[in-house]
């Protein structure tokens, strides 16, 4: 079995999540949360802030960890297990463009709770759930300190 390690973000602006929809030749892939591969010699954070920013167009920051994600996938060279760390992040603006050459043909901040409901796989609508908690924690306790454009 192949390992591989990826980290993505849960991005919000102004309350509402980003998320990007593929289409790979015409045939349905779902809602998904922007996240890639780690590059060689690249620290999980950097990895999250690019692939954000190269599958969707969002600039956007780290605010806190989230958590890991697992799951299993098949290839044509075996079966590979895949762990996701993901990051709670705070968007600069509503701007998104999705990455073509992802197959990614739409992207946009959504509430939470569509969102929720678009996202096709069960283990990204569960680190959804645990990001806004958070990000609901901190914007009661004062401590999600947004950009002058979001206040």
């Amino acid at each position: 079995m192949n390992h591989a390690v990826s980290c993505g973000g849960i991005v919000i602006f102004r309350g509402k999540i980003l998320v990007l929809y593929k289409n790979y030749k015409g045939r349905y892939e779902g809602w998904v949360l922007p996240k890639g591969t780690v590059e060689e010699g690249e620290e999980y954070p950097d990895t999250a802030v690019r692939e954000v920013l190269e599958e969707s167009g969002a600039k956007a920051s780290i605010v806190q960890y989230v958590g890991t994600s697992q799951y299993s996938f098949s290839v044509p060279e075996g079966e590979v297990n895949k762990e996701v760390h993901w990051y709670l992040m705070m968007g600069e603006n509503y701007y998104s463009k999705p990455q073509r050459e992802e197959y990614f043909v739409d992207s946009g901040y959504y509430k939470y709770h569509e969102a929720a409901h678009l996202l096709k796989f069960q283990n990204e609508r569960q680190m959804l759930e645990k990001a806004y908690k958070i990000y609901v924690e901190m914007r009661k306790a004062g401590l999600w300190i947004p950009n002058h454009s979001e206040a």
